[in-house]
């Protein structure tokens, strides 16, 4: 086997990897018919005969409603701000996080004024595909103020009534966290039962750029089939997407930050779609409604940032909103080990620099045997020319006397890539960890340009402003494939060649962080490719001068 075109294969899968985050980074689709099956499933509600009764329900002359306003919740973490005609969230402000890097930036809004008229935080009772009571409809009463929460926890209490339906909403908020948790009281007034549905919604305004290929705003979940996610806005727009049954949680979320329902009931499942660039989702359980009795049901909301270390305390397996593709398994431990090292060194650039070449030692054994292997296949490279020169024309001939080349010099064909295969899924993990870390939003590296006031790595989650640094690691990655053994082909030596112009191009728009990554891990290879060709060469002089 020709050790070069391992080594080509090898690049080329890693960038069909970039090109495909790049270009096509949309995560497979259920199949309308399976989906369809889930959906019916969890549609099915338990006979009225089956329902335990829960307390009595109250005289619809107990219900004062009173007038509309707003009611704000302020904790050490977040400020919302709810209005009390259907406990309606119309803003959510983390106190953490600021839209940009600039000093005067504003706090980042889960919300968005935009959104409010489709719902956040809001209630949908149905029956039979009609809807009951919202937050539009009916009348609703508040009575408490705002809520200062320093500590422990406390609550808001909004109820409404429209016709024979009466409504309670209590959430509870913690000010140690970004969960709400919500005890919704159903009643049903009326002398008759009947089987209906309750819907849990959310809606925000997209978390980032329309075009953001490496953070785009989507709609996640997680059921009982694992998790999923749809990434693709025009189909969120024109078809929506449904999970399936056994709910246990879904969120409307960037690479940063999370909105999250989170329902109380098994059997339940999500809509979701975006209307009028406002993403949209609802979470509906089945509720049997007995005449004359209330019945409560619960779910909680997540609105904040995606924080692993919060999201691992919260219900139904949350911190999996957090996922790092095929490579989470060592993008989750590498993230650790970076956020260790900033303890030490307070600079997230630094601790990539690092833990960049820490990677590097531990592999530096399977490195030195792949640049040791492909240099003995160099000296093999005359004898094979020869070989393809005299046999060109009978493939099965050629092949016997390479592999017979090959065993007299006691060379592994494959013994340059195996090490570098071992390697590229650790390398690939970091690639995913640097992508998505919370830990690297806004955080700088090289602040300012030296000796200037010009900002240029302050941020180590958005690209380089001038591109420096893509440009440098194109350079280096063009002097790797100079220093490498070439193969006798000159069509793969050609595109050896012109993939450092690929990954620059795609590099061009990666977060600074990533770069800086990829940029020293070639400094490295390149220095130890060096010390590599340095040792051979005086291994050869000494044998001459012997």
């Amino acid at each position: 086997m020709d050790n070069k075109r391992l080594i080509l294969a090898v690049s080329l899968s890693m960038l069909v990897v970039f090109a495909w985050n790049f270009f096509f980074a949309t995560p497979p689709q259920k199949h309308p018919a399976q989906q369809a099956a889930t959906t019916e499933k969890a549609r099915q509600a338990p006979s009225v005969s089956e329902a335990a009764p829960a307390t009595p329900a109250p005289s619809s002359q107990d219900f004062v409603p009173t007038e509309g306003r707003t009611v704000k919740v302020d904790t050490p973490l977040y400020t919302a701000v709810f209005n009390s005609d259907g406990g309606i969230l119309e803003s959510f402000v983390l106190k953490n996080y600021k839209q940009t890097i600039k000093p005067d930036s504003p706090d980042v809004d889960l919300v968005g004024k935009d959104a409010i008229a489709k719902g956040p935080m809001g209630v949908i009772l149905t029956r039979k595909g009609q809807e009951l009571h919202t937050w539009l409809g009916g009348k609703w009463a508040f009575e408490g103020s705002d809520l200062n929460i320093t500590e422990g926890k406390q609550v808001l209490v909004f109820t409404g009534q429209s016709g024979d339906y009466r409504l309670e909403r209590r959430l509870t908020f913690d000010a140690k966290t970004y969960l709400i948790d919500e005890d919704l009281t159903v009643t049903n007034m009326s002398t008759t039962g009947f089987e209906a549905s309750v819907s849990f919604t959310a809606a925000a305004q997209s978390m980032t750029a329309k075009d953001d290929r490496y953070n785009p705003t989507r709609i996640s979940w997680l059921n009982d089939s694992g998790r999923d996610e749809e990434t693709d806005r025009d189909d969120l727009k024109e078809e929506g997407v449904t999970s399936g049954n056994m709910l246990k949680w879904t969120g409307i979320q960037s690479n940063y930050f999370l909105f999250a329902i989170i329902p109380g009931a098994e059997n339940s499942v999500m809509y979701s779609g975006v209307q009028d660039d406002i993403f949209r989702m609802a979470v509906e359980e089945p509720a049997t409604l007995l005449p004359n009795v209330a019945k409560t049901m619960k779910a909680s909301y997540y609105v904040g940032p995606c924080e692993r270390d919060m999201l691992a305390t919260m219900p139904n397996e949350l911190q999996q909103a957090v996922h790092f593709g095929w490579f989470d398994v060592l993008a989750k431990p590498l993230l650790i080990a970076l956020d260790y090292l900033y303890q030490y060194v307070h600079n997230y650039g630094i601790a990539i620099i690092i833990l960049t070449i820490l990677i590097k030692l531990v592999f530096w054994p399977l490195s030195q045997k792949s640049y040791e292997s492909m240099e003995r296949m160099k000296k093999l490279q005359p004898m094979i020319t020869k070989l393809r020169d005299k046999y060109g024309d009978d493939k099965q001939k050629l092949q016997q006397e390479t592999m017979a080349l090959y065993k007299t010099y006691k060379v592994n064909p494959a013994g340059g890539c195996v090490p570098m295969l071992l390697q590229i899924p650790v390398f690939f993990g970091l690639y995913k960890a640097l992508l998505g870390a919370i830990e690297l939003r806004h955080a700088p590296f090289i602040e300012f340009v030296p000796f200037t006031k010009i900002v240029w790595l302050a941020d180590l989650s958005a690209k380089d402003p001038y591109y420096v640094t893509p440009l440098i690691m194109g350079a280096t990655m063009f002097l790797q494939q100079l220093m490498t053994p070439t193969a006798g082909d000159p069509t793969q030596k050609k595109i050896m060649l012109f993939m450092p112009v690929v990954f620059t191009f795609i590099f061009l728009n990666f977060p600074s962080g990533l770069v800086v990554y990829w940029l020293l891990n070639n400094l490295l290879s390149i220095g130890q490719q060096w010390l590599m060709i340095a040792k051979n060469k005086k291994k050869e002089a000494q044998n001459k001068a012997a």
